[in-house]
């Protein structure tokens, strides 16, 4: 029993990490210090794509499915909503290049609206710096 948890907690960590790496960008606008954690956390999770690696968490939780006596997925929420999402049916290595390629793009975008953000800033403080710039 303690097993099935903990392999759901896997699944649950899986998709937040998922989220993350897709979506994170948008966070980092936010807390642009958060990028020293995306960035890492992008680069592993479209390599895994673009290789066409497995995921350690995908073992992990089949490992604990499997000393949980559960030889296949129950219909709960987890199971339902979350699994298809993580492991989609039919993921071929063509798809797994595009995936990979999505989330550089999607986070590409994130990472370049930060950059000029702080272009702007570090420009208006450069101006604002100069002798007659405030009178």
């Amino acid at each position: 029993m303690l097993a099935g948890f903990a392999a759901d907690f896997v699944v649950l960590a899986h998709f937040a990490f998922i989220l993350f790496v897709v979506a994170g960008g948008a966070l980092v606008l936010r807390w642009p210090r958060l990028a020293w954690l995306h960035m890492p956390v992008v680069a592993w999770g479209a390599g895994i794509e673009l290789i066409g690696g497995v995921c350690p968490l995908t073992p992990l939780e089949n490992s604990l499915r499997g000393a949980a006596g559960e030889a296949g997925y129950t219909e709960g929420f987890i199971e339902h909503y979350l699994l298809p999402l993580i492991y989609p049916a039919g993921l071929t290595p063509a798809i797994g290049t595009v995936l990979g390629v999505f989330v550089l793009a999607v986070n590409a975008v994130f990472y370049a609206v930060l950059w000029r953000r702080r272009r702007r800033r570090v420009a208006r403080s450069a101006s604002d710096a100069r002798p007659g710039a405030g009178d």
